[in-house]
């Protein structure tokens, strides 16, 4: 049955695209459906991790349309953590609590998701090493960066002049810039024009933006581009470091029925960056200073909530002022992914409705830069010869290709959407040695560290788009699907299935022992003004109709847990701190009848903030959501709320105790109503 519905695609493919010989050549080189599948107790040993023991590999996955980061154990394929980034999550509150809400602010407002596709992680001298993951929102253009030392968000940065920020956000060997391309080419700036006016009036970006430090992501510059789709971008290395590499589509300009206007094209083109030569340009004022609208967002905890940074400019660079910056190198058809190889001197591109994978040589594109082996121009952008650049083609390879990611030993791996294979070829003789199927429909590979100069090249994970009869059925709807394979040895062999979270475009692996996980948040080292260090530091204060409560969270109680002189229509933050000190011992906290926010998680040592406004009198239980003790059940307290205009005087207890009091707003300037409309807006 997988057979013949694979050849059904395959043929369809064909002769939509008209070229039927192409059923004889994929006919030909058929894998035998099973053989390099490793099956019953070999399989499951070699991918057995025992109690006690730890996986080998953390892998990142990107959660597509839940806007997420899923983090699986390799080889194991156990869920370990999702990572709050684009969407709201109330499992950590992420998204709901007042600190975290800024995070989700964009020029556009609030926009509490995203389509995240493309993990990728942070590098030094062109390897991973586990400081940071970057992430893309493909929708509202965004670039996250989580910090793997406590797998947490920490700033996000919007990119103006851009729609579909798919082709992002790809690192520079020398972790100075993330990169990112827009898919969707729109009028810049932005302005309501006729759409008809498409290949007039419609331009992209490639945005390069600093991000080398902490909390200081800011776009360097971005250049201006003909008005194509830009889908995927890898940076040069080794030999080619200093340039940039996009797939672009859509060459055609078309604007309607992409499916049909946007292939009529034999090549698009792979668009290479000298982006040394952009920092000299810009440098030199070649730049145009562009208004602009978009935000930086940064969670720092020395403060009582992210802060945003608007912004209002960008510099632009137009290629035509900056010889030798850009040029374009065609490519069979379609183009979507683009990998440069260890060494840098191959660029591979997968054309989409191609029948062989293009090779393009660096060394080879610079001879012809400088013999100026030039086919055309297109915008001032210099388009070189075909056979000019190209190192070699990988023929009778599969129908669909997407992907490819490298070994580290010599052998190029790629994924075919439409055969629904891996197939390894050999670089520099461009010869398939082996194929394996994949049920069904592949889309990304990943090798841990396969784009870099160093590869770990122990295995593949096949990212499947459609799942079919993998699991027990769930529906109309499954979760996609994820493979692994051994790839140690000559044969590719099929190890594991695993479903996964959302859509997982890609993912990105590394070995365990890079990642320096915290255990703990010093409480010494905890600056919010509304952190408590221990349970008497707690209490209560009003400023009009907004009431804080500072409280300290510890197993197994508040303190405090009784609040009264709440009255209907007072706006009440929670400002929670986890006080232990032990690894993992985490809180929640949510109140009866909230509307406004979920729950919070706060991990050792963490404060943080939840808003609560009582709509109605009554006594209102609050309690811990996350299961900390064996009295866990017990930590609990209540909130009084009276009538509004209720004269029942602040309190707050434990016991037979009073904690804190209206003393707080002397003691702290910050809880004046001034510093609360600046941290709760």
């Amino acid at each position: 049955m997988r057979t013949s519905a694979r050849m059904m695609a395959v043929g369809s493919l064909a002769i939509a695209i008209g070229m039927p010989w192409l059923l004889s050549a994929c006919h030909s080189s058929a894998p035998a459906t099973l053989a390099s599948a490793v099956t019953g107790a070999n399989a499951a040993s070699r991918v057995f991790v025992p109690p006690g023991q730890k996986d080998e590999f953390y892998a990142f996955f990107s959660g597509g349309f839940s806007g997420q980061v899923s983090v699986y154990g390799l080889p194991s394929g156990r869920l370990l953590k999702v990572i709050p980034v684009f969407s709201q999550d109330p499992q950590e509150g992420w998204g709901y609590d007042e600190e975290t809400k800024p995070m989700l602010q964009t020029s556009f407002g609030f926009v509490p998701w995203d389509d995240a596709h493309h993990p990728e992680l942070s590098q030094t001298n062109g390897v991973p090493n586990g400081k940071w993951l970057f992430i893309n929102g493909n929708n509202t253009p965004r670039i996250a960066r989580i910090d793997l030392s406590q797998f947490k968000t920490e700033e996000i940065l919007q990119i103006p002049n851009s729609a579909g920020n798919h082709s992002s956000p790809f690192t520079t060997p020398d972790g100075k810039y993330v990169v990112a391309g827009t898919r969707f080419s729109v009028p810049i700036p932005n302005r309501n024009t006729t759409i008809a006016s498409y290949a007039q009036t419609f331009k992209g970006t490639l945005t390069f933006v600093r991000a080398d430090e902490p909390g200081k992501m800011a776009i360097a510059f971005q250049i201006l581009v003909p008005g194509f789709d830009y889908d995927l971008g890898h940076a040069g290395k080794g030999v080619s470091d200093g340039w940039f590499f996009f797939t672009t589509y859509n060459t055609e300009q078309a604007h309607t029925k992409l499916e049909v206007n946007a292939s009529q094209n034999d090549k698009d083109f792979i668009a290479a960056i000298n982006y040394r030569r952009a920092e000299a340009c810009v440098a030199a004022g070649k730049g145009t200073t562009m208004p602009a609208s978009y935000v930086h967002n940064v969670l720092d905890e020395h403060s009582t909530s992210a802060r945003v940074e608007r912004k209002t400019s960008v510099t632009v660079l137009d290629p035509s002022r900056c010889d030798g910056l850009m040029y374009f190198l065609p490519t069979p058809k379609s183009p979507h992914g683009v990998d440069v190889d260890p060494s840098g001197e191959y660029i591979v591109g997968n054309g989409k409705l191609s029948a062989v994978i293009a090779v393009h040589s660096f060394t080879k594109m610079q001879q012809a830069i400088a013999s100026k082996a030039f086919d055309k121009v297109v915008d001032g952008i210099p388009v070189l010869k075909y056979e000019a650049v190209l190192a070699g083609e990988v023929k009778s390879a599969g129908l669909g290709p997407l992907h490819t990611e490298f070994d580290g030993k010599g052998f190029a791996y790629t994924s075919f959407f439409i055969s629904s294979e891996i197939v390894k070829w050999k670089l520099g003789t461009w010869e398939v040695v082996d194929r394996t199927p994949t049920y069904y429909a592949i889309g990304h590979l990943m090798i841990p560290g396969g784009d870099s100069r160093a590869p770990w090249g122990k295995y593949v994970i096949a990212l499947n788009k459609i799942t079919k009869d993998r699991y027990l059925p769930t529906g109309p709807i499954m979760d996609q699907s994820a493979q692994l394979y051994d790839i140690s040895g000559p044969k590719m062999q099929l190890l594991l299935d695993f479903p996964t979270i959302g859509e997982p475009h890609y993912a990105q692996a590394l070995p365990a022992n890079l990642i320096h996980s915290v255990k703990f948040n010093a409480l010494t080292d905890n600056a919010n003004p509304w952190a408590v260090k221990t349970e008497a530091d707690g209490g209560i204060s009003r400023q009009g109709k907004t009431v804080h409560v500072k409280m300290a969270a510890i197993r197994s109680h508040f303190s405090p847990d009784n609040i009264e002189g709440i009255n209907v229509g007072d706006t009440v933050y929670f400002h929670l701190t986890n006080i232990e000190q032990d690894w993992d011992i985490v809180h929640g906290f949510a109140v009866l009848g909230n509307t406004d926010a979920a729950e919070l998680i706060l991990a050792p040592g963490e404060t943080r903030t939840l808003k609560w406004v009582p709509r109605a009198s009554g006594v209102f239980p609050f309690y811990c959501t996350d299961f900390c003790s064996a009295l866990h059940q017990e930590m609990q307290g209540y909130v009084r709320v009276s009538p509004a205009g209720s004269t029942v005087a602040l309190s707050a207890t434990i016991g037979d105790h009073a904690v804190g009091g209206e003393h707080m707003a002397a003691m702290h300037p910050s809880t004046t109503a001034a510093g609360a409309a600046r941290g709760h807006q």
